[in-house]
This record gives structure tokens, C-alpha cells and sequence, in this order.
């Protein structure tokens, strides 16, 4: 009996040995973050998604746009909605995804994208069946009436989502939410055929925007990094940005920052200058009094103009890829410019590879966008170039 139990007691230490190891390796030990802290948040360099909500689009509706495609503005063209992306949550905790896009529309007495007429030329009711998108508020989605698959039906449920996310995880780096307001859709050339048109962005709605935020982040906006916290007591928020005054990357974890992009910026700022009481920046040219964030969607053709910026202090987002380019050409040349010009949010649709790579490999290149060392963020190659080496980026 004695050498039975002893057997009991060995096997019970061995099991619980091989659970303690496994529970280390699934929680591998953070690095030091304490100079890493003491940087500014724009001496890193992070990846995030472009159209972060996406779903593909039907293929009964894209074989419909196909045929449609020469009286279609290159904006709408429909080569560009063959593509998906993961879950946010998926893209947060596996992928490291520390920026966001999303695009929004005007609705607010709600309904008026429920209905899609695309559906119709995929043999699908076009009533679509989702309560939310009765609901009044922002609408999420990349073109009503054709491209509306996402993993979000509104800004509301977009920004609890992160909320939610953030309080559980209160050390993480920064997120910047890129948020597009937009106006063009299919309607505007094929009204003839039924499909809807977007409201404007009009000072008001601009206003709603903020009140949305507010709604889910609190009317203090404690969680957010705002144009005035950023200014400080500097006359302009250029001024601020030119002398170096974003907060340090310790001061901003568990934080968002939120970029305007597309219709409605001039709307955004009326009355506001240097954006004084709003929740958002706005992209901006360099010599505006309202700069912080700089877009040079091209790191390739930009490459000097955004190291110029980078290192006057501004924030630049520019794209590593585009939407089904470099999943089927399998070029790293505009990641690997993304990278040396020291634009500090850089988007991207291939965090991990286009999935049909594995199915279709005459089609599809097994290209991802990350880098080097696979971190999730790292020190900034052009406004930090002399703190290489102090650390690893982590959360």
C-alpha cells in the first residue's frame, strides 16, 4: 500500500510540474517596461488594420459589380472588397493590433441602411433583418447597399467592444481608432436603380460623433488622449506637437487616440480651433495650426516627406499594403519602406496571411505584414533613433 501511495504522490507532483510549465509558457513574463515608459508615444512604431470590421462581400453581389464595374468610380470598384478580417478581439490578443479603422455613415433616425438593395441581384430578401441598424446613430460599414458584411452594425457597439477590451487589459500600449466619415456610395451613380445615398457630415452630426463617444467613454474621457490634453498650455496644437508634448507611452497605456478622416473635417473644426473641446484629432497638413496626425497613405513615393514629419514630431499613418495587391504579388517592397519611414501607425490588410493562400496557391502569396522580431510594437526608427536597444515594446 505504502508504495501505491508514494506512486500517487510522484504522479501527483509530476502532473501538477507539467500544468505549472504549461500555464508559464502560455503566459510568457512581460519585459521591463520602465524605459519604454519614459518614451513619447510617438517615438514608437506600431501595425494596425485597414477597414478592421470588414467582412467579404457576397459573391453573388460581387459577380453583380463585376459586371457594373465601368461606370463605377475607382473608389467603388469591386476587385477592392475581396477580403475579410478576423474578429477585433482575435485581431487585439493573437495579432497585436494597436490601431483600428473604421468607417462610418449618418443615421440618425435610424433605418436607413436597412435595407440592401444589393441583395436583390444576389437573389436575397433586401430587407435585412438586423434590428441595430434600425437603431438612430453611426452606421458601420465600407459602402451601404453592396459592401456591408461586418463584424460591427454600429459605432456604439464598435466603441463598448473596445471599452470593454481596454478595462480588462489597463496596461495596453495606445490604440489609435482611425474613424473615416463617409459620404460616397453607389447611389450617387445608381440612384436610378434604388440604392441608398449617405447624409452629409454637417457640424451637428460632426457634434454627434463626440456625443457617441462620450456616450460609452464617459463625458470626462478619462480613456482618451483629446487634442486639448495634448496641446497643454501651447496656443496651437502644432505648436505642442513641434515641441514634443505628447504624453510618454507609461502616461498613455489603457488609452485611446481618435483620428478623423474623410468628409466633415472642416465641418469638425468649425468653431473649434486647434480642435479645442473635441474628443478627436483630424488629419492634417503640417504647416495647419490643428496638426498632430499626418496621412501619407504612400511610404514608397512619401518616404522623405514622412520622415521629414516623423521627426518634427508629428503622428504618421501610411499603408504597407493594399486590399488584394500584395496577397497575390507577395511584394514586401511598400511594408518594408512602411517600415524605414518611421510612420508610427502603419495599416495593413495581411497582419497574418490571406487565408486562400493555403487553396489557392497559383492565386494567392503567403505575404503577412509584421516586423522583424515579430514584436508587437517597437522603438521608433526615426524620432527615437537613439534609444534602439533600451527595451522591448510590450502590450
Amino acid at each position: 500500500m505504502k508504495k501505491y501511495l508514494l506512486l500517487f504522490i510522484f504522479a501527483t507532483f509530476i502532473f501538477s510540474c507539467k500544468k505549472e510549465d504549461a500555464s508559464s509558457a502560455r503566459k510568457a513574463p512581460i519585459p521591463d517596461q520602465t524605459e519604454i515608459n519614459k518614451l513619447k508615444i510617438n517615438q514608437l512604431q506600431t501595425i494596425g488594420s485597414h477597414n478592421s470590421y470588414h467582412k467579404r462581400t457576397d459573391p453573388a453581389i460581387l459577380d453583380f459589380l463585376n459586371n457594373l464595374s465601368f461606370i463605377l468610380p475607382a473608389n467603388l470598384q469591386p476587385s477592392d472588397l475581396d477580403y475579410e478580417h478576423e474578429p477585433l478581439d482575435i485581431q487585439l490578443n493573437t495579432y497585436g493590433m494597436r490601431s483600428f479603422e473604421i468607417d462610418i455613415y449618418a443615421d440618425p433616425t435610424g433605418g436607413r441602411f436597412y435595407n440592401r438593395k444589393g441583395n436583390s441581384f444576389a437573389n436575397k430578401p433586401e430587407a435585412s433583418g438586423i434590428a441595430e441598424l434600425n437603431q438612430p446613430g453611426f452606421k458601420i460599414m465600407h459602402i451601404p447597399d453592396i459592401d456591408f458584411n461586418t463584424h460591427f452594425y454600429t459605432f456604439k457597439s464598435a466603441l463598448s467592444f473596445f471599452k470593454t477590451w481596454s478595462d480588462n487589459n489597463p496596461n495596453h500600449l495606445p490604440i489609435v481608432i482611425l474613424l473615416e466619415t463617409k459620404e460616397d456610395t453607389p447611389g450617387d451613380v445608381l440612384g436610378f436603380l434604388g440604392f441608398k445615398t449617405a447624409l452629409p457630415f454637417t457640424p451637428a452630426v460632426c457634434d454627434e460623433i463626440d456625443n457617441e463617444i462620450k456616450s460609452v467613454f464617459g463625458n470626462n474621457l478619462d480613456k482618451i488622449i483629446t487634442p486639448d490634453r495634448v496641446r497643454g498650455s501651447y496656443t496651437t496644437l502644432r505648436e505642442a506637437v513641434l515641441a514634443g508634448n505628447w504624453p510618454t507611452v507609461g502616461d498613455a497605456r489603457g488609452k485611446f487616440l481618435f483620428v478623423m478622416l474623410g468628409s466633415g473635417k472642416n465641418d469638425y473644426l468649425a468653431g473649434h480651433p486647434s480642435l479645442e473641446n473635441r474628443a478627436m484629432f483630424t488629419f492634417a497638413a503640417e504647416n495647419k495650426p490643428e496638426a498632430a496626425f499626418v496621412q501619407y497613405d504612400d511610404p514608397t513615393e512619401y518616404q522623405d516627406s514622412i520622415q521629414l514629419a516623423v521627426g518634427q514630431g508629428f503622428i504618421v499613418r501610411t499603408r504597407a499594403d493594399d486590399p488584394n495587391k500584395q496577397n497575390r504579388t507577395g511584394d514586401y517592397t511598400e511594408m518594408n519602406n512602411a517600415f524605414s519611414s518611421g510612420a508610427q501607425v502603419i495599416s495593413t490588410d495581411y497582419y497574418r496571411p490571406d487565408p486562400r493562400y493555403l487553396t489557392q496557391p497559383n492565386l494567392f502569396k503567403n505575404y503577412t505584414c509584421k516586423f522583424p522580431n515579430g514584436e508587437l510594437a517597437r522603438i521608433n526608427p526615426i524620432s527615437a533613433a537613439d534609444k534602439q536597444g533600451i527595451g522591448t515594446v510590450a502590450e
